[in-house]
């Protein structure tokens, strides 16, 4: 059993590490914001039919 309760704990303990660590990238972390334009030839616009 104290084989098992340590299990359970460090299991715990990681989860949350990972829990806080991914709370700290939500907080602290801001995405950049730009502009994307991405050129799409004709052709693929309107395909030549058979």
């Amino acid at each position: 059993m104290p084989t098992l309760l340590r299990l359970v704990v460090t299991l715990a303990i990681l989860a949350g590490i990972t829990y806080g660590a991914m709370f700290a990238l939500v907080m602290f972390v801001s995405p950049k914001q730009a502009e994307l334009s991405v050129r799409i030839p004709a052709e693929k616009l309107n395909p030549k039919k058979n």
